[in-house]
Order: structure tokens, then C-alpha cells, then sequence
């Protein structure tokens, strides 16, 4: 990746919670990558493998164990709270869960409103400025005044990614934006959400556990097992090219609309138990369910390795 294009980047990035008597959850474990402006780099992994952690430590909503998170060359970590506070309107979230990321109490106008009063912007035009995102995002101006109980998820989530422009920010954490959606309803949101990041020339990271979803979605894809990146490349390559077995069992769960090709593909499928991330043992996170795992594996953790432009990847197999 071009350095001079680089807007967000997570270097040696550690994230450790204490479970007990000295015993540590490593959610997040020596990861490091980059996100080029006006890109989308997709972050997919099963559940609990550290990417909304990952999400949040990017917007220094969680404090890293060790590690930086370099933004626009600045160390968000060794801000403080109000050079912090100025910062956050270049970056924000999409949440998960629509119907808890909205206060019930709040009209949608005010909603959209708050963003731009906590920064002190657009102090003339606030209400023209929301209904024109409310419009924007496929609402109407006559909801300004309506609470959220009164709309569908796949509205609230509109409305949501709506509050998240309110501020003009250069940098997106869309947390699984539409995995609490209808299967009918996801394309709608994925649609707005490509043509606003293409419109307003964001950059953004796209959490998900669905592949379908982010090969739509993004530029680049790093995929992550157990708070390790075992793989990123450009989302073409990875999906035609890609090397670490992990991403292969991924890939290989997605069901391919022709019958008689999924019916002729052939199986690829993971044994043996996940490893704990709480104190893991030395070597590959994935050893235990690798089908052409070797000794090395199990002694030592691989690192990644370019073995292209932009593809890097966390194994000792690649021969």
C-alpha cells in the first residue's frame, strides 16, 4: 500500500482483558494494518475473534494494552480527552444493533442534531442540515419529528448512518451494519452505504461475518482468527487467490447459486477444537483445526508474510 495514501493504521495493536488470578483474554493480539484514504478495508471473522474490538480500538473508544493507532499521523492513544474530543469528528460508528444505538427518548431531528452541537458546527442551518441527510439516506423531512419506535430496523439503520454523517467525518467503523436486518432489507442498506462512501469519499472499516457481504462492500479484506490477521489482500485476490487454509473454510461456507456446481464442490471442512484466547499457547492460533498443520506450527506464531502486492499472509505452509 502507497504510504502517503495511509489515513488509519494499527501497529502492533494488543488488546487484553483480565478474566481472573492473572489469567488474560487476549482479544486482540499483535495485529497491524493499514486503511488507505477513500477505501474500504473489510474485517471478517467468526464470532468473538476481536473485530468490533478492533473497531473500537481504532476509534480510541478502547484503550490498547500496547500498540499505536496512528490517524493522520497522530497517536490517538497519547491524546487526552478534549484534543480527543475535536478529533472525533473526523471518525465515527455505525452500529450493530439499530433499535439500542438510538435513544427512544429523542426525536429523529434531534437525533441527527446532537452530533453537530456537541462539535459546535453548522450552528446556522442544523435543522436544514439533517433533513437534508434524512433525505439523503431515503427518509422523509416529515419524520423529523417521530421517535424511533415509530420505524422499521432498516429505517432506524438509515437513520443511523444518517446521525453518522452529520458531522462530515473522513473515517467509518461500520460494526455488522446489517447482520440484525432482513435478508430483503440488506441490500437496500448495502447500497446506500456504497453510494454514500463513493459520494462523500470516505474511508472506512466494514465489519462482518458474511464474505458475500464484504466482497460487495470492500477494497481491500483482512480476515482474523482469534485476535490474530491470518490474511489481507485486495478483495479480488483474496477471493480468487486466497492462501491461509482459515480463509478457504471461510470461503468455502458460501453457498453458490447454482445447485449443480454447489453440489459438485468439493467439501471443505474444519475438526478439531478452537484454541482458548484466554492464555493461548505458543504458536498458531489455528493449529488445532489446520489440515496441514506441522510441528513448527505448534511452536512458534508465523507472521505475515507478503508473498504479493498488498497480500500478506500468517503461515508457515505457503509452499
Amino acid at each position: 500500500m502507497n504510504q502517503n495514501q495511509t489515513l488509519i493504521e494499527a501497529k502492533s495493536l494488543c488488546k487484553y482483558f483480565p478474566v481472573s488470578r492473572g489469567l488474560l483474554l487476549k482479544a486482540v493480539d499483535d495485529v497491524s494494518f493499514k486503511v488507505q484514504k477513500s477505501t474500504v478495508l473489510g474485517l471478517v471473522g467468526e464470532s468473538g475473534c476481536g473485530k468490533t474490538t478492533i473497531g473500537r480500538l481504532l476509534l480510541n473508544l478502547l484503550r490498547p494494552t500496547s500498540g499505536e493507532v496512528i490517524f493522520d499521523n497522530v497517536n490517538l492513544p497519547s491524546l487526552t480527552k478534549p484534543e480527543m474530543r475535536k478529533m472525533r469528528r473526523r471518525m465515527q460508528i455505525v452500529f450493530q444493533d439499530p433499535y439500542a444505538s438510538l435513544n427512544p427518548r429523542m426525536t429523529i431531528g434531534s437525533i441527527l442534531t446532537f452530533p453537530m452541537k456537541v462539535q459546535g458546527v453548522y450552528e446556522e442551518n442544523r435543522q436544514e442540515r439533517a433533513v437534508s441527510l434524512l433525505e439523503r439516506v431515503g427518509m422523509r423531512a416529515l419524520d423529523m419529528n417521530r421517535y424511533p419506535h415509530e420505524f422499521s430496523g432498516g429505517q432506524l439503520q438509515r437513520i443511523g448512518i444518517a446521525r453518522t454523517l452529520a458531522v462530515d467525518p473522513e473515517f467509518i467503523v461500520a460494526d455488522e451494519p446489517v447482520s440484525a436486518l432482513d435478508v430483503s432489507i440488506q441490500s437496500q442498506v448495502l447500497n446506500l452505504f456504497k453510494e454514500l462512501q463513493e459520494e462523500f469519499n470516505l474511508t472506512c472499516l466494514f465489519i462482518a461475518h458474511d464474505l458475500s457481504v464484504v466482497e460487495f462492500i470492500s477494497d481491500f479484506v483482512a480476515v482474523i482468527y482469534l485476535g490474530k490477521i491470518v490474511e489481507i489482500a485486495p478483495a479480488e485476490v483474496l477471493y480468487k487467490s486466497h492462501r491461509h487454509p482459515y480463509t478457504k473454510s471461510l470461503l468455502s461456507a458460501i453457498p453458490l447459486p447454482d445447485p449443480k456446481i454447489q453440489k459438485n464442490r468439493p467439501p471443505f471442512t474444519l475438526t478439531g477444537e478452537t484454541t482458548s484466547p484466554i492464555n493461548p499457547p505458543p504458536g498458531c492460533r489455528f493449529y488445532a483445526r489446520c489440515p496441514d498443520r506441522k510441528t513448527l506450527c505448534k511452536e512458534k506464531s508465523p507472521q505475515l508474510t507478503a508473498i504479493g502486492k498488498d497480500h500478506y499472509v500468517s503461515c508457515f505452509r505457503l509452499d
